[in-house]
């Protein structure tokens, strides 16, 4: 990702986001949609990690993130007009050689545990569920019920 990227970043991770049938009525705020917003917007420039970013024809359609510990998928979005067309997890595929190639023995990522859609290409990308409760979400401003995932390396 170059620093002209940021703003279809975060275009991209708010579309997805917006499109998710996971969350509840409560999390549809328009105080929490502003906050998430701005968390999509600034995220490509302040993070400490790494983004990379999905194209089709010259288009940013998807982007992943390492950010956190050097194991840890932090974010994973997909343009909901490309969602279910392999874009997502060949993202993730990739996060996952680049763990492989630095050594790393397991990769992890987390997602609401009503998003099936993200649930199901975690899965069938090699990961497991390994935890399922609460967790407040410093993004949104909210408690979320959350899934931890982890993948086994090697």
């Amino acid at each position: 990702m170059t620093s002209a990227d940021h703003q279809t970043v975060g275009a991209v991770g708010f579309a997805a986001w917006a499109a998710a049938e996971a969350f509840d009525d409560s999390y549809r705020d328009p105080e929490v949609i502003a906050k998430v917003r701005h968390e999509f917007t600034v995220f490509p420039r302040e993070t400490k990690g790494e983004i990379f970013v999905a194209e089709l024809d010259a288009e940013i359609v998807g982007w992943g993130a390492r950010e956190g510990e050097p194991n840890y998928v932090s974010d994973l979005w997909v343009h909901p007009t490309h969602q279910a067309k392999g874009v997502g997890g060949a993202l993730l595929l990739h996060l996952c050689e680049l763990m492989v190639a630095e050594g790393l023995t397991t990769a992890r990522i987390d997602t609401h545990a009503r998003n099936l859609g993200a649930i199901r290409l975690y899965k069938r990308c090699g990961f497991t569920i390994i935890w399922h409760g609460i967790e407040f979400s410093r993004s949104m401003g909210v408690p979320l019920e959350k899934v931890h995932l982890e993948k086994q390396l090697g």
